[in-house]
């Protein structure tokens, strides 16, 4: 007959556990195992077939979890690819700004270059040759114009008295030039430059020309000798040109234009083609 403890604890023999009854019960446990792959221990049931299908025919698959470290990983990665792409915009941007800085200043230095090659025409035309002498001539007639040149002569004026000499010279605008040609009727060089001298007054007929025997003018004849020809330039009543023996500059051979050329080089007459 059970006792009590048995009654007890015979109803839940099948759920108590003890170190003993499993010690000496190892075996059978193994060999309790049923076709359902599930085995009975400590109270527990564990399911040691994990590819049995459920009784519903299929097997709800479980959801990865990324855990806190994959997180950090995909918001590394996400951060990477923003500063990636925030690098290629501002690469892209001074791409952009580059090219419309060079566009601009080539812009600017065509315009500068066409500028200059403008400017550098018109100081071409400025700087030929037929401009300034063009220009030459024009300052010349004003200046002329403006100091008296105006008055016109045209020919040598013939002096028979040492008054008219002086009157000449002294009664002369002050800015006309005056020259005198002192001379002798004997001397082959002298009738000469009466010559070139008349040739010179129609090409310069703002000169005023004249001549005068040298026994009239006072010469005396070591003078007349050694001297002839000789020509004076005045002007405001002062000697501004003294030159004797011609001859010795121009050989006994000479003509109206080296005359001329004598007078230009000495700065009495200025270059006809300068005004004309």
């Amino acid at each position: 007959m059970a006792t009590l403890e048995d009654k007890l604890l015979g109803e839940k023999l099948e759920y108590y556990c003890s170190s003993s009854e499993g010690e000496d019960n190892g075996d059978e446990g193994d060999d309790s195992k049923g076709a359902s792959g599930k085995s009975r221990s400590s109270g527990l049931t564990i399911d040691t077939n994990p590819d049995a299908t459920p009784a519903g025919g299929y097997r709800q698959q479980s959801s990865t979890n990324t855990g806190p470290k994959g997180v950090v990983k995909d918001w590394q990665r996400f951060k990477q690819l923003e500063a990636e792409r925030r690098d290629e915009t501002e690469r892209q941007r001074l791409a952009l700004a580059k090219k419309l800085t060079i566009t601009t200043a080539t812009a600017a230095e065509d315009e500068e270059r066409k500028r200059q090659e403008e400017l550098d025409a018109e100081l071409g035309e400025l700087m030929s040759e037929d401009f300034l002498l063009q220009y030459q001539k024009q300052r010349m007639a004003e200046m002329l114009r403006q100091t008296g040149h105006h008055q016109q002569f045209g020919k040598v004026q013939q002096l028979t008295t040492h008054g008219e000499f002086l009157a000449c010279v002294e009664q002369e605008n002050k800015h006309t030039t005056i020259i005198i040609h002192i001379y002798d009727r004997q001397l082959a060089a002298c009738t000469t430059l009466n010559k070139c001298l008349e040739s010179l007054a129609s090409d310069y007929p703002s000169i005023k020309f004249a001549k005068i025997c040298s026994s009239v003018a006072g010469m005396s004849r070591d003078f007349r000798t050694k001297g002839l020809p000789a020509l004076l330039v005045y002007k405001a009543q002062a000697v501004i040109g003294n030159f004797v023996r011609l001859t010795d500059d121009l050989s006994d051979d000479f003509f109206a234009s080296d005359v001329e050329s004598f007078l230009i080089e000495h700065g009495i007459l200025v270059d006809r083609a300068l005004y004309n």
